[in-house]
């Protein structure tokens, strides 16, 4: 896709091979907010239905 070859021009570059590295280590960082996220949004669900829907009770 490049035909330049731009990405592997400076691939001895101690620069770029920690770019490697932490891009070879995937999105751990993403999923652990995505994570933490999604347990507050549910978190949140629950207390909002056991302090305000169920002490409303059955209505009739």
């Amino acid at each position: 896709m490049n035909p330049n070859n731009e990405a592997h021009e400076g691939a001895n570059d101690p620069e770029a091979q920690q770019i490697d590295e932490i891009v070879r280590s995937g999105p751990a960082g993403a999923i652990a907010v995505a994570g933490i996220a999604t347990a507050i949004v549910v978190a949140l669900w629950f207390a909002f239905y056991f302090l305000v829907f169920l002490p409303r009770g059955v209505i009739h």
